[in-house]
């Protein structure tokens, strides 16, 4: 059956679940994936009668899906990413079955007459495959809106996937040769789009919005977990294992403090986040170097409801990426009141503003000498930064959807 047309004759805004679909089998999400969700929630408070849903189903098929369908399938993902359910592999097939066939889609009948509809993208999925995005935009008779998170694998392709470079340009030049609007999630981000909208001499109008925050809404009584039970100062650091995020630094400057005053009387360091790639020198030392055993945990994944148990009594986040897009670990922290130690990059000071300390992330000393300052919950640096977070203000993904809204209506015109 085709959708009923918007009750006050307003075009169409047709969100594409793509990614959600994709990341079926996994329990806990990327950030990519919370960006998607927060639209889909975001979109449903502000335009209801509006919005319509759609996917490239992960077996290759197009189409709308139900709205019903749609509205328990993001109920029973936020549930899952809250508490990372899946008891079992067979939990997980199970859940997955249903879920492709609850939100297999439908086909696509365009009343001529109605006004186009604005497709929205909020992440890179099938963005590498440019027929068929024109195929989806031709089928819609759609006008196209992406979010950008980063460029970086154009930007340091050392920090990429072995063709990570490539596969991005394609990506870009998929957004830039169909869209009719980019919504940035940082200043940092759109002047690296920049130099590439000059290059393929296409300029579509582009708004700057920051990533929306979440952990700070999520109370409960989910307990400490016990290996920061004991009363023991401990850091947290949360990211994907790769070679951008500089896990060497922290585990160099972990092992020097084990060294010199032993394991059992050092603050913890904990590690939130999967193992990506070209990792093996960060993986050696978290399975083998002896000095990081007591006083390092690699904790993988955790669920939503176990990261807000873990942060907030950390002494700071600590961050020392080399090149990032945006910064939400640090927005997420900051929103909990947790003091954060970054990497002195641009996106990250949009992120955290005047609460962080920034720190260049080569300055192992400057590093070293941070942490020692903190490692006292009631220092003087402690003090400082518990006070810069009281005053740091949090985005809002209503704000962010405000914005993408008025770039809709002024393509609308």
């Amino acid at each position: 059956m085709p959708e009923r047309p918007t009750s006050s004759g307003e075009p169409e805004i047709i969100l594409d679940l793509s990614r959600l679909l994709s990341r079926v089998p996994h329990a806990t999400p990327t950030g990519v994936d919370r960006c998607e969700m927060a639209y889909a929630r975001g979109l449903l408070a502000a335009v209801p009668d509006r919005l319509r849903f759609a996917a490239v189903h992960p077996s290759g098929i197009y189409g709308r899906i139900p709205h019903g369908a749609v509205l328990r399938f993001l109920d029973a993902t936020e549930e899952r990413w809250d508490h990372k359910g899946f008891g079992s592999i067979w939990e997980m097939r199970r859940f997955a079955a249903r879920a492709m066939a609850a939100m297999r889609p439908r086909s696509v009948r365009r009343d001529a007459s109605a006004p186009r509809p604005c497709y929205v993208q909020a992440s890179p999925n099938n963005l590498t495959k440019p027929a068929l995005v024109q195929s989806i935009l031709k089928r819609e008779r759609a006008r196209f809106f992406c979010l950008v998170h980063d460029l970086i694998p154009l930007q340091y392709p050392e920090y990429a996937r072995p063709g990570g470079a490539a596969e991005h340009e394609v990506r870009v030049r998929t957004i830039l040769s169909s869209t009719d609007g980019v919504i940035c999630n940082s200043h940092a981000t759109l002047d690296a789009l920049r130099p590439w909208m000059d290059r393929l001499g296409r300029h579509p109008s582009a708004v700057v919005a920051h990533i929306g925050t979440h952990l700070h809404r999520i109370h409960d009584d989910t307990p400490l977990p016990a290996y920061v039970t004991d009363g023991r100062p401990y850091f947290v650091c949360i990211g994907t294992i790769e070679p951008r995020k500089n896990h060497l630094l922290l585990l160099n400057l972990w092992r020097r403090m084990a060294e010199e005053r032993g394991a059992a009387n050092i603050p913890r360091l904990i590690i939130v986040g999967r193992r990506g790639w070209e990792n093996e020198q960060v993986i050696d030392m978290l399975e083998r170097c002896p000095a990081l055993q007591g006083c390092v945990e690699e904790k993988g994944r955790l669920s939503d409801r176990e990261v807000v148990a873990l942060l907030p009594g950390a002494r700071a986040l600590l961050m020392p990426s080399f090149a990032e897009g945006y910064g939400m670990p640090i927005a997420e922290a900051l929103s909990l009141r947790v003091p954060v130690v970054c990497s002195d990059l641009p996106a990250l000071r949009e992120a955290g503003a005047a609460a962080p300390v920034f720190l260049d992330p080569l300055d192992g000393p400057a590093w070293q000498s941070t942490v020692l300052a903190l490692e006292e919950a009631d220092g003087d640096l402690s003090k400082q930064l518990r006070d810069r977070t009281s005053t740091w203000n949090a985005p809002s993904w209503r704000d962010h959807i405000a914005i993408l809204l008025g770039l809709l209506h002024r393509a609308e015109q």
